[in-house]
């Protein structure tokens, strides 16, 4: 999330435009509160970050996620966020989930690097047992030695053993490595996954924060439409008529907002 006055000043100025009538779910987050060293840009806080938030959700009508990191975050952001995110570091943290669960938001549970897709199923369950049956869980790679993330394709499959959504990871599951975003998107949509989380930004090289892993805007929508193409052919029961409406596909509608951090692409209806 850029600064709140940098931010808000280029929201003004963007015009709203939509890719291939799918809905968007925007995601930025507050703070980035694990990042590897403390001179790393980190965001405005939660105060003034949910305030930015709020604003964009009002003026473009759109469903807000948002990650929290401690226990005493969540009653505040589920305020705001109609999706919580449950970082990929913290995945098994049992009062954190429990938290997030009580406010009765989705929570989304991005898997660990050091975990198994099984764990997930413990994850997935804590929130449950905590009153809200609104979880899915999301592929964020394996760690393959030291800094190095591999996508394995199998763990879209046992992560539906949680039995909710389960969504990719899109940049954030790259490594960094930007070239492979869309192979991995490709492998995802193939598989069947229920969503898809990317990270975007007009400018990744200049981007403040995790530029390896952001896809640039100008080439978005055709990602979107070869995934589409993709969804297509490999599930005749699709129908395209203004949305992507089979179970194993997310909705998406892209609209411009300048400077865009990361989305988060998934459709909420399978949660009513």
């Amino acid at each position: 999330m850029d600064s709140s006055a940098s931010l808000l000043n280029k929201l003004k100025g963007a015009e709203p435009f939509f890719l291939l009538g799918l809905p968007l779910v925007f995601k930025s987050s507050f703070d980035k509160a694990n990042r590897t060293s403390s001179k790393s840009f980190r965001g405005p806080g939660m105060a003034e970050g949910l305030k930015i938030l709020e604003k964009v959700k009002l003026a473009y009508d759109i469903p807000i996620v948002t990650d929290v990191h401690e226990t005493i975050q969540c009653e505040s952001v589920g305020r705001v966020a109609d999706v919580i995110q449950i970082p990929a570091f913290l995945c098994r943290q049992t009062d954190l989930l429990v938290a997030a669960a009580e406010t009765g938001r989705i929570i989304n549970i991005k898997k660990g690097q050091f975990c198994a897709p099984s764990v997930m199923v413990n994850s997935a369950e804590k929130i449950r047992l905590a009153g809200n049956p609104n979880v899915m869980v999301c592929e964020r790679g394996t760690m393959f030695g030291y800094n190095d993330l591999i996508v394995d394709p199998r763990n879209l499959e046992w992560m539906r053993e949680a039995n909710c959504p389960v969504l990719d990871g899109g940049g954030v599951a790259s490594g960094g490595l930007r070239e492979l975003i869309p192979c991995i998107a490709r492998t995802a949509v193939a598989v069947g996954v229920d969503g898809i989380f990317m990270e975007v930004h007009d400018n990744p090289l200049n981007a403040p924060v995790d530029g390896p892993t952001q896809w640039p805007l100008r080439h978005l929508e055709e990602l979107l439409e070869e995934l589409i193409a993709i969804a297509v052919s490999s599930f005749p029961t699709i129908d395209v008529n203004g949305y992507v409406s089979v179970p194993n596909i997310c909705m998406i509608r892209i609209r411009r907002i300048s400077r865009v951090v990361q989305v988060f692409l998934i459709g909420l209806s399978t949660f009513k």
